[in-house]
């Protein structure tokens, strides 16, 4: 089945997939972990060496000191939840997403699968985009991205609003899974995921990227 997205270099695009049957994906901080350190690892030109990388008990930290080639994409956020993700992407080659997606899901599928002694298909099908097409959509993804993990503790503030906007913000700021505490300023080896320079300069210091978070926790957002 053709994708009626066409991908182009330059242009920014949110992606998503979740579980198929909605099931959960990511079920400790290690199956989050190994995610992260696939988004490092499959963003490159050069192919994925399954067998040496991602053996069981590799150290996770090592997987970041891998040596890339040039990146197939360049990425602004990522959010893995229970049982989807979402991610930020800017197309930087011809094929780019398309190619780096394929690593990602298959890479991830395989270990999940055999980890929990499982066959079959992980996720929902092909993965899911929206072209971004303009700098108030943009903003826009940065805000719904990070902010998701708030339907952990509140599963219905997307519809009726975040109750307690206090508890909700304390909660992002220790949901270390997404790229938000990048954004916050703190160092840490996920860093190396993001590549912040292809992106708008929405936010020069920690402090505006937390004053643009306040401001979003007073609203509903819908997707």
């Amino acid at each position: 089945m053709q994708r009626k997205i066409n991908f182009s270099i330059g242009e920014y695009y949110h992606i998503y997939n979740r579980g198929t049957d909605k099931r959960a994906i990511f079920m400790d901080d290690h199956d989050y972990g190994r995610f992260k350190a696939l988004l490092y690892v499959c963003n490159s030109i050069k192919p994925v060496d399954l067998n040496f990388h991602f053996q069981e008990g590799r150290a996770f930290l090592e997987l970041f000191e891998i040596e890339r080639e040039d990146t197939l994409v360049d990425i602004g956020i990522y959010c893995p939840m229970p049982n989807h993700f979402h991610l930020l992407i800017r197309e930087k080659i011809e094929g780019g997403i398309q190619k780096f997606m394929l690593k990602l899901m298959t890479a991830y599928a395989m270990y999940f699968n055999k980890r929990n002694e499982r066959t079959g298909g992980l996720f929902e099908g092909r993965f899911k985009a929206k072209h971004i097409d303009s700098d108030e959509y943009l903003k826009y993804i940065f805000a719904y991205g990070h902010l998701n993990p708030v339907s952990i503790i509140e599963p219905k503030w997307k519809e009726v609003g975040i109750v307690d906007r206090v508890a909700a913000q304390e909660y992002l700021k220790n949901y270390t899974h997404s790229s938000y505490l990048d954004y916050q300023g703190v160092v840490r080896i996920e860093n190396k995921i993001l590549n912040r320079e292809a992106f708008p300069k929405y936010f020069t210091t920690p402090k505006d990227f937390d004053d643009f978070v306040k401001e979003w926790l007073s609203f509903k957002v819908k997707e």
